[in-house]
C-alpha cells in the first residue's frame, strides 16, 4: 500500500522526485513515472543513472551538500521534437525534492510567434524592395523614358497587389482563429456552393488548359456551416489544384460525397488533381503558415503561404478534419471531412 508521503505526491499532476541522502530515489510520482517511461523503476535507483544533465546533477549535489536550491533548464531530445522542463531543486530534510514544469508548448508557441513574424517582415520587403526601388528609379534615369516608366508601373501594381494578398490572408487569418472555438449555427447547401465555386473557377482552368469538373453536387447537401468560409476552403483548394497541382491538358475533380464516420454522417469534400505529386516529407507541414514546397513557383502564381492554413482553421471550427493524400507522379487529393449533424 502506497505511503502517505507517496499518496500525496501522487496528487500532484507536476512530476516530482524525491531524492534521499544517499543519493537514490526515494519518491517518485505518477506523473514522473510517465517521464521517464525507460526507466525500469525510480524509486531506489540512483539518480545518477537516471539523469544525465551536467547542470540538473550538480543542482542535485548542490541541494544534497550545501541545502541550496537551484532553477535548472532541461532538454530531452527525442524524435519529433525536444522537451524542455523548468526542474526546481529543493533542499528537504537531507534530501532534495525535483519538481519538473513542462515549457514545451509554450516553448513552441513562442517559437512560432517568433517563425511569424520573421515571415510577414520578410514577405512584406520583398515587394516593398521592389517598388521603392522602382521609385527611386523612375524619378532618375528613367523620369523621361515613357516605355520603360509603363513596364515600371505594370511592375509596382503587381507588388502592391501581392502585398494587399498579404495582408488579406493574415486579416482572414486571424479571423477564423478567434472564430474558431464558436462552431456555425445556419444550415447551407454546400452542393450549390460547390457549384457556384467550381462555376467562378471555369475562367482561371481554361487560362491555364486546365479541366475543370463537379462530382456528386446534383441533390442538396444541407449541413451546419458558415457559407462565406465553405466558399474560401473550396476556391483555396481548387485554385492550389488549378495552379500547382495541374498541367496543361489535366482535370481537376471537384466531389461531394455522404459518407457514414464513428460518430454519425459526415459531407466528404474532396479536391483531385493530376499534377506531380507531393513529397510524404512535406504534407505534414503543408498546413504551416508560409510553409511552401516550391516558394519561387508559389509567389510567381501570386500564393502567399496561407491558404492551407486559413483551411484548416476554417475545417477545425466545422468541427471537421483536413486529409491530405499524394503519390510522386500521380497528384494529390485534399479531402475535407464535415460533420453533416
Amino acid at each position: 500500500m502506497p505511503s502517505p508521503t507517496a499518496r500525496l505526491l501522487n496528487g500532484v499532476p507536476m512530476p516530482l522526485l524525491v531524492i534521499g541522502p544517499d543519493h537514490f530515489i526515494a519518491e517518485a510520482n505518477l506523473a514522473a513515472q510517465e517521464l521517464f517511461p525507460k526507466a525500469d523503476g525510480l524509486i531506489g535507483r540512483h539518480h545518477g543513472l537516471l539523469i544525465r544533465a551536467p547542470d540538473l546533477l550538480a543542482a542535485v549535489d548542490r541541494a544534497l551538500h550545501r541545502a541550496e536550491a537551484s532553477l535548472v533548464r532541461l532538454v530531452t531530445p527525442s524524435a519529433s521534437h525536444d522537451r524542455v522542463h523548468e526542474v526546481t531543486v529543493t533542499p528537504t530534510d537531507g534530501g532534495a525534492l525535483l519538481a519538473f514544469a513542462d515549457l514545451t508548448e509554450a516553448e513552441e508557441m513562442d517559437r512560432m510567434r517568433r517563425d511569424f513574424v520573421a515571415n510577414v517582415s520578410h514577405e512584406l520587403r520583398t515587394p516593398l524592395t521592389a517598388i521603392s526601388g522602382f521609385v527611386e528609379t523612375l524619378r532618375g534615369a528613367a523620369k523621361d523614358d515613357s516605355a520603360a516608366r509603363e513596364r515600371f508601373l505594370g511592375i509596382m501594381a503587381a507588388e502592391a497587389e501581392r502585398m494587399n494578398r498579404l495582408v488579406r490572408d493574415l486579416l482572414h487569418l486571424s479571423r477564423v482563429e478567434s472564430e474558431e472555438r464558436n462552431r456555425p449555427e445556419n444550415r447551407v447547401d454546400l452542393a450549390a456552393i460547390a457549384r457556384s465555386v467550381v462555376d467562378s473557377l471555369q475562367p482561371l482552368a481554361r487560362a491555364g488548359d486546365v479541366r475543370l469538373c463537379l462530382t456528386g453536387a446534383g441533390a442538396d447537401m444541407a449541413l451546419r456551416a458558415d457559407p462565406d468560409q465553405m466558399v474560401q476552403v473550396l476556391s483555396n483548394l481548387t485554385e492550389n489544384a488549378i495552379k500547382y497541382g495541374s498541367p496543361a491538358g489535366a482535370t481537376v475533380t471537384v466531389d461531394l460525397a455522404r459518407e457514414i464516420g464513428p460518430r454519425g454522417p459526415v459531407l466528404r469534400l474532396s479536391v483531385t488533381d493530376q499534377g506531380a505529386g507531393i513529397d510524404a516529407r512535406h504534407i505534414p507541414r503543408l498546413t504551416e503558415r508560409f510553409y511552401r514546397v516550391d516558394s519561387h513557383r508559389s509567389r510567381e502564381k501570386g500564393g502567399t503561404g496561407l491558404g492551407l492554413a486559413i483551411v484548416k482553421h476554417i475545417v477545425q471550427r466545422h468541427r471537421g478534419r483536413l486529409s491530405i493524400e499524394s503519390e510522386i507522379g500521380k497528384g494529390s487529393v485534399f479531402s475535407v471531412l464535415i460533420p453533416m449533424f
